[in-house]
Formats: C-alpha cells, sequence, structure tokens
C-alpha cells in the first residue's frame, strides 16, 4: 500500500487537495481494496481554516515523516504569501529522504524550487507563472510545456486539471496503467492530453507593452497577412532595423519575427473553428505560402497539428442525452 500525505496549509486551493483525493479513493473503490492509504497533515498538526472551510488533518511534519509519497497540492498565485507563510516547510522539504515521493500540482511547486530541490532538475507549473518561476529559480530545469514532470523521486504538474494528470500518473505507476485508465473513465477524463502548451496564449496582452512598441504590435495585428519583413516593421516603427530589433525584444521577450508567426498562428486557431475553410486556405488567409510550412509552425507553438486541433473543436458538444 502506497502511503501519501497531503500538505495542508491556509494558501492550499481546496479544490486542487479533493481532486487529489478523489481521485486517488477512486482506485482503491475500482480496485476493491486499499491500494493508497491517504492522510493529511499541517506544520503544526491543526486543523487548517481555507476562509470556506475547515479541513482537519492527521498530524504535523512528523507525521508525513513516514508516508512513500508527500503530495503538495496547489496553493495560488500569490507566490511571496505563500513562500512566506510557509518558510517553516522548506527545510522539512530539503531534508527528505531520496526514497520518498515529493509531487506538487501546480503553483505548489514553488515550495519544491525555494527548498533547493529542484536546483539542475526539471519541473513544471501553471503556464501564467513561468516568467516568474524563472526569475526566481534559474537553475530550475522549467518545462513549461509539459501538463506533468518528473525526474527522479520528484514529481510536478501544470494547471488546475493538469494536477489529475499527475495522480493518474501516480495510479498507473504504482497500480498499474488499466486502474489508472479506469479512473479516468470514471471521471470522464481523457488521459495523455498532450502538452501544456497546448492551452498557453501564444502572446501577451498588447496592453502589456511600452508605448513606442504598442502601435507597431496593433499595426501587424492588422496586416499579418501580408509579406513582413524586418525592413518593412523598421519603416513602419520609423526607426532603424537594429533599433526596432531592441526595442522589439524588451518589450516582448520576442523577435519581431517570432512574434509574427504566433500572431499569424494564433489568427489560424480561431479560423479553424469554422469548417467551411481548408487547411490551404486558412494558411494563405494568415500569410503562408503553403500547408506545409503552416502546419510545421503550428506543431510548433501548439504541440499539435491543425488537423488534430480542428478535431478537437468538433468534438460533439451535446447536451440532450442523445446518442
Amino acid at each position: 500500500m502506497l502511503r501519501i500525505a497531503l500538505y495542508i496549509c491556509p494558501q492550499t486551493v481546496c479544490s486542487s487537495l479533493s481532486m487529489a483525493m478523489d481521485a486517488f479513493a477512486l482506485a482503491n473503490r475500482l480496485a476493491e481494496r486499499p491500494l493508497f492509504e491517504l492522510q493529511r497533515f499541517s506544520l503544526n498538526g491543526a486543523a487548517v481554516d481555507l476562509g470556506f472551510a475547515q479541513i482537519q488533518v492527521d498530524g504535523d511534519l512528523r507525521a508525513a515523516e513516514v508516508a512513500d509519497l508527500v503530495l503538495l497540492p496547489a496553493t495560488g498565485s500569490a507566490i511571496d504569501s505563500t513562500l512566506g507563510a510557509n518558510a517553516a516547510l522548506l527545510p522539512w522539504l530539503a531534508q527528505r529522504p531520496p526514497g520518498q515521493q515529493l509531487a506538487s500540482l501546480c503553483s505548489s511547486a514553488f515550495l519544491l524550487a525555494a527548498a533547493g530541490l529542484l536546483d539542475g532538475r526539471r519541473a513544471t507549473t501553471h503556464w501564467a507563472l513561468a516568467s516568474q518561476f524563472r526569475q526566481r529559480f534559474p537553475r530550475v530545469e522549467l518545462q513549461i510545456e509539459q501538463l506533468l514532470c518528473q525526474d527522479g523521486n520528484l514529481l510536478s504538474s501544470g494547471g488546475a486539471h493538469a494536477g489529475l494528470d499527475l495522480c493518474l500518473y501516480l495510479i498507473g505507476q504504482h497500480a498499474g496503467e488499466w486502474l489508472a485508465q479506469q479512473v479516468a473513465n470514471a471521471l470522464v477524463f481523457d488521459a495523455q492530453r498532450g502538452r501544456q502548451s497546448r492551452y498557453a496564449p501564444l502572446l501577451p496582452p498588447l496592453a502589456s507593452h511600452d508605448s513606442q512598441v504598442a502601435p507597431l504590435l496593433q499595426w501587424m495585428h492588422n496586416h499579418h497577412g501580408e509579406v513582413i519583413d524586418l525592413n518593412r516593421l523598421a519603416a513602419q516603427a520609423n526607426c532603424s532595423s537594429r533599433t526596432l530589433l531592441r526595442r522589439f525584444k524588451a518589450s516582448t521577450g520576442l523577435t519581431p519575427n517570432d512574434y509574427l508567426q504566433r500572431l499569424r498562428i494564433g489568427t489560424a486557431q480561431r479560423a479553424l473553428s469554422n469548417p467551411s475553410c481548408s487547411l490551404e486556405q486558412i494558411a494563405a488567409q494568415v500569410g503562408y505560402a503553403d500547408r506545409a510550412t503552416f502546419a510545421k509552425l503550428f506543431k510548433q507553438l501548439c504541440g499539435e497539428t491543425p488537423g488534430a486541433f480542428r478535431r478537437r473543436l468538433r468534438q460533439p458538444t451535446d447536451t440532450t442525452g442523445q446518442p
């Protein structure tokens, strides 16, 4: 039996906690035997008030030391306050023995990283936290495109539902893939959902850029289907190509060409919802001379082909219960 200790603190996201507990409890029920033993723990062993619910726990940090797996549910996006409030947890995490698995859901990867456990290791977190994570922990090999990641005894996952991906992965790892698939089926959840990059926006909002570059970005949004090169962009911005490259990268974090490709592919994503447009037509509309180039860039940025993306959009949404 795998002993799992779930950490509870005032910043714990209740849905993340309940999702994890439900997944493992369901695995036990479907297997018709106790494969996973669940317990909750807090820093001092006291119940934890989450604002709208009080969560009872089974013990303090010492209670979790005998667990096979320590699981950290998501703790929200207020990273500074979370790290400050859980400062006493960090040295305890750092002292975990190599044989004990540690897993973080979503933003709780910041706790593992702050404890120094992820230095030189692969990990992931929610795509919206990628920039902040890289700034704080440059020594971590952040694989933000992944829904979940394992590096030795350390596991991490991306956004909210990626936590369920991680739980299913652990169920498969410790109790077999067949049971993991049965749990996924019971939860009406598609396992093997690809990469987190499918869900992240390709571009930041226009309003986030400085006043010198913002007009050019708006122009690019209006003319992205045309032939555009660096010289044309520099002329539009009324500056040299070298100055444009410097300003553009400082404002967006991307080169003008990278931004243009992401803009075109993002526009193509919206166009793919129209079943009357062929892939060739969409490729031409957003500025690509051939379907092959369009498809290659689409897969690089979105983690799936345009055809696969369109098929997902076409999945039945009938709510009448009729076949």
